[in-house]
């Protein structure tokens, strides 16, 4: 597997991680409010104390929507109004693309190292979180690897689209290792005008 697969591999399986983590926590964590409401169970959820339950779920959040946000870069996910970008000649349009991206990478590479000079100042106290009590800069970390990630995956595609003239789409009716047969679309297309037809009559 090549580096970059291993790179692409290692950001799904993160944000998976912690997409599934933080919904577990928070079904648990609903489920032991309401049961500590119920006088039989009292004694059990008593006994089990989920008083940091919402921090963490909120710093696995941030965690996720960092490098979330350079997935989406990667994939073509993010919103975008290119009504009059795509209403240029090809090398203009060429030119104003080129220039989004890099203004991106270089957004994302400030914010990246403002939050690890912040991060490095983090890393000589002795701040911690209220709940969890693991130190801060722990916390803060998602915001340099998070923005230097995003800050490479601009890089990406920019070079990728200045090699093929292609930016990456995210096409939302796409299934990953579900290969579509070149006659289904057209298949589905007469099923659901035939099933209208049929409506109609």
């Amino acid at each position: 597997m090549s580096p970059l697969r291993l790179l692409d591999r290692l950001e799904e399986i993160l944000i998976a991680s912690l997409m599934a983590a933080a919904t577990l926590l928070i079904f648990v964590a609903v489920v032991h409010r309401y049961a500590s409401g119920i006088e039989a169970l009292y004694p059990i959820t008593a006994a089990i104390h989920l008083s940091w339950a919402q921090e963490l779920c909120i710093y696995m959040f941030v965690w996720m929507a960092k490098f979330g946000a350079a997935y989406g870069v990667r994939t073509g996910i993010h919103v975008g109004v290119d009504v009059v970008v795509n209403q240029l000649r090809p090398e203009w349009r060429k030119r104003v693309v080129l220039f989004g991206l890099l203004c991106g990478a270089l957004f994302t590479a400030i914010v990246g190292s403002m939050g690890a000079r912040f991060v490095h100042g983090l890393m000589d106290t002795d701040q911690t979180s209220p709940d969890l009590e693991i130190p801060s800069w722990i916390v803060y970390l998602a915001i340099p690897l998070g923005s230097y990630l995003m800050c490479f995956r601009f890089l990406q595609v920019a070079v990728a689209f200045w090699r093929t003239g292609e930016l990456p789409h995210h096409d939302p009716g796409h299934v990953e290792g579900v290969v579509e047969s070149p006659g289904a679309a057209r298949d589905l297309a007469a099923e659901a005008a035939s099933r209208s037809g049929g409506a109609a009559r």
